[in-house]
């Protein structure tokens, strides 16, 4: 498997998946209009797209590492978008969920049979 696919692929998609979640944020709960929703809906579909690139064949796997990925993304994308800042709890619980990434993704397996 291809590493550093993989993860570049997983940065697009939590770029898709949460810049489209808060494009719809945007347009529902601070009434920027039908144009930002639009606009989610469609990243949305994207990140559904980018999600199925990864090289892995195992859909379980590759959502449930993204899940780690997702939490953390949304964290950073917080305090880029929205000034929010993270506290220590915060921090932490990102970086436990990127060590379940790196586990569940990238740890050596034995081949298939």
């Amino acid at each position: 498997m291809d590493i550093s696919r993989s993860i570049i692929l997983f940065l697009l998609a939590a770029v898709a998946e949460i810049g489209g979640a808060w494009l719809i944020w945007q347009g529902v709960r601070e009434h920027r209009g039908l144009l930002f929703i639009g606009a989610g809906i469609i990243a949305l579909g994207l990140y559904g797209f980018v999600a199925s690139l990864q090289p892995d064949p195992n859909f379980g796997r590759i959502l449930a590492a993204y899940g780690g990925v997702f939490v953390a993304g949304s964290l950073a994308w917080g305090m880029v978008f929205d000034g929010f800042k993270p506290d220590r709890y915060d921090i932490a619980g990102a970086a436990i969920c990127l060590i379940g990434v790196a586990v569940i993704m990238y740890a050596p397996r034995a081949a298939a049979l």
